[in-house]
């Protein structure tokens, strides 16, 4: 029996000393692989809370899709948009339309907007993209139970 102790205590110190590592804190680790002390959500992968998609419309203009998992949201002021022509390149400004949000009160930020279900966000370039050229994609979320993602810099190729 003392093994089966010492295997818990052992497993314990390695989830924690992981999450120092990697930037996470106690309280955004899933209590129930402590030995089942919460019924505490554990967190989805970024891919699977925040999944997006970008489409070309026109030359110079694009759409950016997310389908977000239920129960999460993304923060409107975390949005952010740019290009740069070169991967080495100075980030330029390009034109983006976001829709209106829910107004929530959150308790990492205070008063937001949110937006929840499906986001469709309008791109347009200022510029003609190069060769190399990349959109960045910048945006944060959380999820409905208190678990705040960090935020995400996404780079999409312009002309694959």
């Amino acid at each position: 029996m003392k093994i089966i102790s010492v295997s818990c205590s052992l497993t314990l110190a390695v989830l924690v000393t992981t999450a120092l590592l990697f930037g996470i804190s106690y309280a955004q680790l899933d209590s129930r692989s402590f030995g089942g002390f919460s019924d505490q959500p554990q967190p989805l992968a970024m891919e699977k809370a925040f999944p997006f998609y970008v489409s070309a419309v026109s030359p110079g203009q694009f759409k950016i899709v997310w389908n977000l998992a239920e129960g999460h949201y993304l923060y409107r002021h975390a949005f952010d948009f740019s290009m740069i022509q070169k991967p080495e390149g100075q980030a330029l400004d390009v034109d983006y339309v976001l829709p209106d949000g829910l107004k929530k009160n959150d308790q990492f930020f205070g008063d937001i907007e949110a937006y929840y279900g499906q986001i469709e966000v309008d791109i347009n370039l200022r510029t003609i993209p190069g060769p190399d050229a990349i959109l960045l994609i910048s945006y944060q979320g959380c999820a409905d139970w208190g678990f705040c993602y960090p935020p995400q810099r996404f780079e999409f190729l312009l002309n694959p």
